[in-house]
């Protein structure tokens, strides 16, 4: 059976980073093809992608890629569990010999598997031990760091493991591929020189996050992106067709949230009785995108959650 190598990426943008992992995974796996499950015009951490999803595509296809999946929106702008497990969804329906490759900031696979066993599994001293952060009032993502921390009973040893996004991933990776009794082999490649949120540059390496905000603030990123993206990337901004930031859409979220009742806003995804009397509540007082979630964050919401509710409500996913 031919080999295939799948990759699980944003590509906002496609960057040196992005470059070396699909050639690093090439050079490990070699395979026959390489399958590219990519988000499409909207991002996982609850934002616009900085340039369509065909121009993605595109990007993707340069640097190697055979085929480009685009990811369902409603995948794509969901926590990173159903991120992740839309993402083994696709994958595993190839129905091939799939080697699933990811970047990870620890780079061993054991230690991820190790967690994701336990989220799998969930044991019920790790069950009770989530209950009981949960009731701390703190964010769901949070009371389950804490937890695992608790379970294993190595924080010193584990902290930086939990906390860092792209080994979050990869440990929702892998219990993804264990709940679809899928036969996909994860393998991982431990993230050069930057970590994700980095605002550092290192030799011709920078995060996403770092990239947009330079593109953000009109600066020369030709060192940090292949030519092949940064010729992409120049032609979408110079025509008009990049969007930097969600709030480009701000009136058209006050507006849809405004015509919505109560029961409405409710029924959108991830949205709880009470955050959705906040979001009520808070709507007619804001004439700006982040006045509102100014009014409706807390605690018990991570901030990623809230800006892919407001998008929820945009798309009217309910």
């Amino acid at each position: 059976m031919e080999k295939v190598l799948g990759i699980i990426a944003e590509y906002n943008p496609f960057h040196n980073g992005h470059l070396y992992h699909i050639n690093k995974s090439k050079e490990l796996v070699n395979p026959d093809y390489t399958v590219c499950v990519i988000s499409g015009n909207f991002v996982q951490r609850g934002n616009v992608s900085i340039v369509d999803k065909w121009s993605k595509a595109e990007m993707a296809l340069h640097a190697g890629a055979n085929l480009v999946v685009e990811l369902p929106t409603i995948y794509s702008i969901s926590s990173a569990e159903n991120f992740a497990e839309g993402c083994i969804k696709l994958l595993d329906s190839l129905k091939l010999d799939t080697v699933l490759s990811f970047g990870s900031e620890c780079g061993d696979i054991s230690v991820l598997e190790k967690f994701s066993d336990i989220l799998y599994k969930e044991p019920p001293e790790y069950k009770s031990l989530l209950n009981h952060e949960l009731q701390t009032g703190i964010s769901y993502p949070k009371a389950r760091e804490n937890a695992l921390l608790m379970y294993v009973n190595d924080i010193r040893k584990y902290a930086n493991t939990l906390s860092a996004s792209n080994n979050i991933l990869g440990i929702e990776y892998l219990k993804a591929i264990k709940k679809l009794k899928s036969n996909i082999l994860p393998i991982t490649i431990k993230r050069n020189a930057v970590d994700h949120d980095s605002s550092e540059t290192v030799d011709s390496f920078a995060s996403s996050t770092h990239i947009r905000e330079l593109l953000c603030e009109n600066k020369n990123i030709s060192k940090l992106v292949p030519d092949f993206s940064y010729d992409i990337l120049a032609r979408q901004i110079n025509s008009g067709k990049s969007v930097l930031d969600i709030v480009a859409f701000e009136r058209e979220i006050l507006y849809a949230l405004r015509r919505m009742t109560l029961n409405e806003i409710r029924n959108l995804p991830d949205v709880t009785e009470g955050l959705a009397n906040s979001i009520l509540a808070a709507i007619n007082s804001c004439n700006s995108y982040y006045q509102l979630i100014e009014k409706i964050k807390s605690k018990s919401y991570t901030m990623s959650r809230l800006h892919r509710i407001l998008i929820y409500a945009l798309l009217r996913c309910n």
